[in-house]
């Protein structure tokens, strides 16, 4: 259960994400890009993944972290520029 928790939590990153960073992509790419920031940041942030843990506000600060910054890093990629 708790891997779908984090497949939500990432997902809801991704897409505040993608209205922080004023971004154009579609909703789907977002949400990916949610997820996968999610998991990175908290490998790097929570000293690893641990999915059994519930998620709190530091939790949630470190998946928005992190795909807010991977966002910016497929926006320079994808158009060259970071808005």
């Amino acid at each position: 259960m708790g891997i779908i928790i984090w497949l939500i939590v990432g997902g809801v990153a991704g897409w505040l994400a993608g209205m922080i960073m004023r971004d154009n992509n579609s909703i789907i790419v977002n949400i990916v890009v949610g997820i996968v920031g999610a998991v990175i940041a908290g490998l790097l942030f929570g000293g690893g993944a641990n999915l059994n843990n519930g998620v709190t506000i530091t939790s949630f600060i470190y998946s928005l972290v992190g795909a807010i910054i991977l966002l910016a890093i497929v926006n320079l990629v994808r158009r060259g520029r970071v808005r």
